[in-house]
């Protein structure tokens, strides 16, 4: 009876031999099909930090499950290891490093003062041939092309086992869209089954090849023209010894570490030892004294996968030494070797680079520095790393030297076989040899205020928010215990709701999110080619919206004159008039304030165009105001965020007051009931609950943030994706008073839109003796008769007169100056509702 092995994996399903022979067949079709859905550079980021997760906890199930298919003999460490390098902070670091971003597929300006847009796109197809006995290779390989948004079709040798089609399941499982499962195919064959090479080979649109130059010929005999052959062969590296670190005892330990890790398996093992000199006696004495050392090293671990050479290997270990032997006799070499066999060091009085049998087998050769370069670069196809020990100035000129020669990888001696994320491999990054950069030129008129194409195709999908709400305090502790790594950037909220907080960010996070914001600014009819812009945020007590808006003024490139809010607003308008700005950045109080106290010389200036405001919101009144009086043509949000969180909205050409689209790259959005944890029904209002994807470090999932909102349904004129969404107010401005639930938002709508008040607008609670009190206090610049508003708002809002007619409540309208209204002392934000009942 015949068994069938379903030992190769296809795009979700394990299958045998005769149906992945079938599947092949149609190879071209099932990549088609791949490629016509989107894979969003996060869901593989996602999936990858939950299966890094699994793989470094022992008692994972996952865990367990892969640890069976490791090879015999294998460590289990070797699944942590893996684990290390799927980590989220890992692996954008590497997006960051090679395609310069961690969503490096979507179609964003490559100048902001331009409509010209850039991406990396996938090459469509990688054919991967994955080497024997490297258990991480073939898994990594995968993800490199998963990040680059390909389909991958990978070949594992006949004689491994199915480690690697099973940890791929495991990633395909936590992608729970199926994208991911989509573009991975597994298949373990022979080599010698070189119809099923072809047949892999022949659609792609890259092939990757491990393995030295018969293993790579082989592959490259299979691949169509067009098609890109990415070789990752053998190498060879070296160690090169000014006279003052040869003669220093811990440099020569520090070379038998190198040379002992992986027995010199890895293609940055040093093969040969070269000597700054061209005296042979030195060459001589110095393997002597490394004989030495190595002669103290442990043997290496018993069972281990690279532990014991293979009679092949035996063979050419036993041939060379004894060929080095015979030729002491001429006085070119001289040996030195445990008499196990277990290491060797060859002395060798010519310089020409040669190959080592590995396995603990030095050569050491004489080499001055001013000849390096005659001698390697010969062999520039097939160098690796140099490993350097010297002075300060050594290092910096062996560096270039070696470089020169055709080195691609300098290191410290000790540290030849360490690696960093992201650093080159072979002299390329992986993932621009997986990619193609691509551009589209578009119309400057029609596409002025589009900064991304993609959000005029699709919405973008991000994995579902999953876990329990958090609030500040959830956010707030663990902030305090990020590593140094991801907390290089401290802000302090402006404390307008309450105690300020405090907030952290890496420099890559905070990058990432001034970009998201610049590209918002764009949308909301920014120009960055010709608008002069005054940034009149608050500065200072870590506060961070004057500092963020000149971080998204210099990633767009617009003229800044950054000024920042100060008291002295006959000093900031001339400042105005002298440099002709006629775009103004700022927090509505600030900027309202400045404009009516200024209002003679701004007017007869007459070039303000546009005003971009945050933290506050200019009601519809206070914008005409605006545009009637001083001429301003554009007033709308410049984002909507917070401190922890970052940006989390912008607005388009086509929205107003409230409304917002939302950053849907960044994060997904929910709106769930003010009393229950559940979504409020369609067009009702609720608490706003974003979780966060693109942070490192820390977890802000189903953050609660304090805002209330609607989602606005249907597509915006504007033509983007993006879900857009209203803001009603803060869950602070709704005030429990006198047995009813009021809110401020409400208070400020009717002032204005009945009561034509255009000023600023704020609510005070104080006890009075068996009732209580709220006084509306307005400005006395815009304000309307203070009865006349009492009227309007009793008549507006019958929660409100219920509450006076019962007795319950005092209700006073009070008229104040602008500057006596309460603000917070770091933002200068209004304090929209003054609790000082006791």
């Amino acid at each position: 009876m015949t068994v069938n092995v379903h030992h190769h994996y296809w795009q979700g399903s394990f299958i045998d031999d005769e149906e992945a022979g079938r599947r092949l067949a149609g190879l071209p079709a099932a990549v088609e099909a791949a490629l016509a859905e989107v894979l969003e550079t996060e869901t593989v980021l996602a999936a990858c930090d939950a299966l890094a997760v699994a793989l470094c906890d022992p008692g994972h199930p996952v865990h367990a499950r892969l640890a069976a298919h490791l090879p015999e003999g294998a460590d289990p460490a070797v699944l942590a290891e893996l684990g290390g390098l799927l980590g989220r902070r890992e692996l954008t670091r590497k997006l960051r490093r090679e395609l310069g971003g961690a969503a490096p597929g979507r179609l964003n300006r490559a100048d902001p003062r331009e409509t010209v847009y850039e991406a990396w796109a996938p090459v469509g197809l990688v054919a991967h041939i994955a080497p024997g006995n490297a258990a991480t290779v073939a898994p990594l390989s995968i993800v490199e092309g998963l990040l680059a948004g390909n389909v991958n079709v990978l070949k594992t040798s006949s004689d491994d086992t199915l480690l690697t089609q099973h940890l791929m399941a495991e990633l395909a499982a936590l992608d729970p869209s199926g994208a991911l499962a989509a573009r991975i195919v597994v298949l373990r064959f022979p080599s010698s089954r070189q119809e099923w090479l072809r047949l892999m080979c022949a659609p792609a649109d890259a092939v990757a090849v491990w393995g030295g130059e018969a293993a790579v010929a082989g592959v490259a005999a299979h691949v169509p023209a067009g098609c890109r052959l990415v070789e990752w062969g053998h190498r060879i590296s070296f160690a090169y010894l000014t006279a003052d670190a040869w003669s220093d005892a811990r440099t020569l330990d520090a070379l038998a570490d190198d040379v002992c890790l992986h027995e010199q398996e890895a293609c940055s093992s040093p093969q040969v030892v070269y000597l700054d000199t061209e005296d042979e006696d030195e060459v001589f004495g110095f393997a002597g004294r490394f004989a030495a050392v190595l002669a103290a090293r442990p043997p290496a671990a018993a069972g281990a996968p690279v532990g014991e050479p293979d009679p092949a290997e035996a063979a050419e270990l036993t041939t060379t030494e004894l060929v080095a032997r015979l030729e002491e006799h001429l006085g070119l070499t001289r040996v030195f070797a445990a008499r196990d066999g277990s290491w060797r060091v060859m002395a060798d009085t010519r310089s020409p680079l040669t190959a080592s049998p590995l396995h603990r087998s030095v050569w050491v050769k004489p080499l001055p520095r001013k000849r390096l370069i005659a001698t390697l670069r010969p062999m520039r196809r097939y160098l690796q790393t140099a490993g350097l020990a010297g002075s300060r100035a050594d290092i910096a000129e062996l560096s270039r030297t070696a470089l020169a020669a055709g080195v691609t990888r300098v290191t410290p001696v000790g540290a030849m076989l360490e690696s960093y994320a992201g650093e080159p491999h072979d002299g390329v990054y992986a993932l621009q040899r997986y990619s193609r950069r691509v551009a589209v030129q578009a119309d400057p008129a029609a596409f002025a205020t589009t900064a991304c194409l993609d959000d005029l195709v699709r919405p973008v999908v991000l994995p579902r928010p999953a876990g329990p709400l958090l609030g500040k305090e959830d956010v707030q502790e663990p902030a305090r215990r990020l590593t140094r790594a991801d907390a290089e950037l401290y802000f302090r909220s402006g404390g307008s709701t309450g105690a300020p907080a405090l907030s952290v960010f890496s420099y890559d996070d905070y990058d990432t999110q001034m970009h998201a914001a610049a590209r918002g600014l764009l949308a909301a009819g920014y120009d960055p080619a010709s608008d002069r812009t005054a940034n009149l945020f608050y500065c200072g007590s870590m506060y961070g919206s004057f500092i963020s808006f000149f971080s998204v003024l210099e990633r767009l490139g617009g003229v800044q004159l950054p000024l920042s809010a100060g008291p002295d607003h006959r000093a900031t308008a001339r400042a105005l008039i002298d440099h002709g700005a006629d775009t103004l950045f700022g927090m509505p109080s600030y900027l309202w304030q400045l404009l009516h106290a200024e209002a003679d010389a701004l007017r007869a200036y007459g070039g303000l165009r546009k005003v971009f405001y945050g933290g506050e919101h200019f009601t519809e009144e206070q914008q005409r105001t605006l545009k009637d009086a001083f001429g301003i043509e554009v007033v709308r949000s410049i984002t909507y965020g917070s401190t922890d969180l970052g940006p989390l909205g912008y607005q388009c050409t086509e929205s107003s007051g409230g409304v917002h689209h939302l950053h849907a790259d960044l994060h997904t959005m929910e709106i769930l009931d003010l009393a229950e944890d559940r979504p409020v029904a369609e067009g009702e209002t609720g608490r706003l609950v974003f979780t966060t994807h693109a942070r490192r470090g820390q977890h802000l999932g189903r953050y609660v943030i304090g805002d209330l909102g609607r989602e606005v349904p249907g597509r915006c004129p504007c033509g983007r994706h993006a879900p857009r969404f209203e803001l009603r107010g803060r869950t602070g401005d709704v005030m429990r008073v006198a047995t009813y639930f009021l809110n401020h938002r409400r208070l400020l709508d009717l002032a204005g839109e009945h009561g034509g008040h255009r000023g600023e607008l704020q609510v005070r609670l104080d006890s009075a003796g068996a009732r209580e009190r709220l006084t509306v206090r307005v400005e006395r610049a815009a304000a309307t008769d203070p009865e006349r508003l009492r009227e309007v708002f009793l008549a507006g809002y019958p929660e409100l007169r219920s509450a006076v007619v019962e007795r319950l409540l005092e209700l006073v309208v009070e008229v104040v100056d602008g500057a006596s209204l309460d603000r917070s002392p770091t933002s200068g934000k209004l304090l929209a509702v003054v609790d000082a009942r006791r």
